[in-house]
């Protein structure tokens, strides 16, 4: 653990070399540093890193962010605490995709309306969430990953979306 971020095994140089030459990996060597570097430009807390056969790194949130959600946090130096529960609804990425949907749209036009270029980041943080909590739905169930699949508001999803027009 103590290397990480400092010396840098390739476990397969082969794999390694075919990926970096096809433009999916970067450098070797300099992930941890920038894991890193993006905790603290963020201002989280340092990762924690363990070891054993794999890694495993544990990020933790920016105190002032956990803060607006109601927990109570020491004060981070250098972080205004003026934001507020009241706030954080309507930058959350469920919000976000709630405001975006107009009609029926495919997975695709949701993420460009939202500028979003990573699909699995677009599932995993948003349309996921909007699906378990039943603001959104499919318009195939039976079939989520058809090409014609269109995703749309529920009954449920326009009253949250009204409820939070209604609080600005």
């Amino acid at each position: 653990v103590s290397d990480l971020g400092h010396r840098s095994i390739r476990r397969n140089p082969l794999i390694s070399d075919l990926l970096h030459r096809i433009e999916f990996i970067e450098k070797a060597g300099t992930g941890i540093r920038r894991i890193r570097d993006e905790a603290r430009d963020l201002r989280c807390p340092e990762p924690a890193f363990e070891s054993d056969s794999f890694v495993t790194v544990t990020f933790r949130p920016n105190p002032a962010v956990r803060a607006a959600a109601g927990e109570v946090t020491p004060q981070v130096p250098g972080v205004t605490p003026q934001v507020t529960p009241q706030a954080t609804p309507e930058v959350a990425p469920e919000v976000r995709l709630l405001q975006a949907i107009s009609g029926e749209m495919t997975g695709r036009q949701l993420r460009e309306t939202l500028d979003l270029k990573d699909v699995k980041h677009f599932r995993v943080n948003y349309l996921l969430p909007a699906l378990h909590d039943g603001h959104v739905e499919m318009t195939i169930p039976d079939k989520p990953r058809s090409s014609r699949q269109r995703y749309r508001l529920t009954p449920a999803g326009r009253e949250r979306l009204e409820r939070i027009r209604k609080a600005r």
